[in-house]
């Protein structure tokens, strides 16, 4: 059984595990360095009254996923971006679809009228789990460079709350 809370500063440290398994395999993410846990707790810190964090874990309390939404400056006030973060091995298990229902009456709670994905256009999971929530393209970005110097394309879906 899945189940999802929202996620806090002492949730850090298996978040930035579980998000530094994905980075290290990438091609999902458009993270290339690891993360340690105090720089999630910043950035949970950074936007409090305007983003929102769960958490999926399994009956044992192990972390199988994350999501987040958080402004940003390229979208408009109306709008919140967000990122999910499933565990390498453990996708197509309803974790995304369990923090998604979250996530959407958190987005509506802070006031936010859609939510952007900003996806690697070669995150062929991504791109699926998104459109399987009922997100549309709206746009996209080419030649996107990324901290590692590699340029991704991205694209942007929009899902109208």
């Amino acid at each position: 059984m899945i189940t999802v809370r929202r996620a806090g500063p002492l949730d850090a440290r298996p978040m930035a595990n579980l998000l530094n398994e994905i980075i290290a395999e990438g091609g999902t993410t458009a993270l290339t360095t690891p993360v340690s846990p105090q720089d999630l707790r910043d950035w949970m810190q950074s936007d409090t009254n305007v983003s929102a964090w769960h958490i999926a874990e399994d009956e044992a309390g192990d972390v199988l996923g994350f999501q987040l939404i958080k402004p940003e400056a390229y979208l408009p006030d109306e709008a919140v971006d967000i990122a999910t973060f499933a565990k390498v091995g453990r996708v197509k298990m309803g974790i995304g679809s369990k923090l998604f229902e979250k996530t959407k009456e958190a987005a509506r709670q802070l006031g936010y009228r859609w939510i952007n994905a900003n996806i690697r256009a070669d995150n062929s999971g991504g791109l699926a789990y998104y459109q399987s929530r009922g997100f549309e393209d709206y746009a996209m970005k080419r030649g996107v460079i990324l901290d590692s110097g590699e340029a991704v394309d991205k694209v942007l879906k929009r899902y109208d709350l």
